[in-house]
């Protein structure tokens, strides 16, 4: 498995220091407020902040790029991603309030000033607009672009227009048959950028807002 640092080189000492003290920091917070799976609790850097930083592959994200994390959940992708890209403003949000706990707990602790989090819904975000909706194993493609695409910018600042990325494993058709024919979609498939077997069923799934 590629280290974080062969993965991103540009990365100064202070991010990769959040980086690796992230897994200690889920550990401990895990403990009381299961977040992450505690099978999978020994293979945070491998199997979730790997898997979340790995978009910076198929997007470059401007500075002041507005990034809503929807189900965010323990904070994943967003924490990560936020670690990497300091000039991008990522906002976390989760239904479940304990979870949105943890998510303000491990910002404060790493003092990350690009992240906010709230206790909400999507459909109850108001006033607010988005460049790009993340969201990682929280729905299917339609409910998630329906919940997106009302929250996304009208004007497009990156080559990749304004839209949805949804971390997805298992058939790419099958997520992609949720969609109307009419809607864009792009599927990268993340054995594209790393050998291990364990990424070789995972994609993030783009769809145009």
């Amino acid at each position: 498995m590629e280290s974080i640092n062969n993965l991103l080189p540009s990365l100064t000492l202070v991010q990769q220091d959040q980086i690796k003290v992230l897994p200690e920091i889920y550990k401990e917070l895990n403990a009381s407020i299961n977040v992450i799976s505690r099978k999978d609790i020994d293979n945070l850097m491998d199997r979730h902040i790997f898997h979340s930083i790995i978009l910076q592959k198929i997007i470059s994200l401007k500075k002041g790029t507005e990034i809503l994390d929807l189900g965010t959940g323990g904070g994943l992708p967003g924490i990560p991603l936020a670690i990497c890209l300091p000039e991008v403003h990522f906002h976390l949000v989760d239904a479940r309030r304990k979870k949105i706990s943890v998510v303000t707990e491990i910002t404060k602790r790493l003092g990350l000033k690009n992240v906010t989090s709230k206790h909400t819904r999507a459909e109850d975000i108001q006033n607010r607009k988005f460049d790009f909706i993340i969201s990682r194993a929280v729905a299917p493609v339609d409910k998630l672009l329906g919940w997106s695409r009302p929250l996304l910018k009208k004007k497009h600042n990156h080559a990749v227009p304004n839209g949805l990325f949804a971390w997805k494993g298992g058939s790419p058709e099958k997520e992609t048959s949720l969609l109307p024919k009419h809607e864009y979609s792009e599927v990268y498939p993340l054995s594209d950028y790393t050998d291990d077997e364990y990424y070789s069923e995972k994609y993030i799934l783009y769809v145009q807002g």
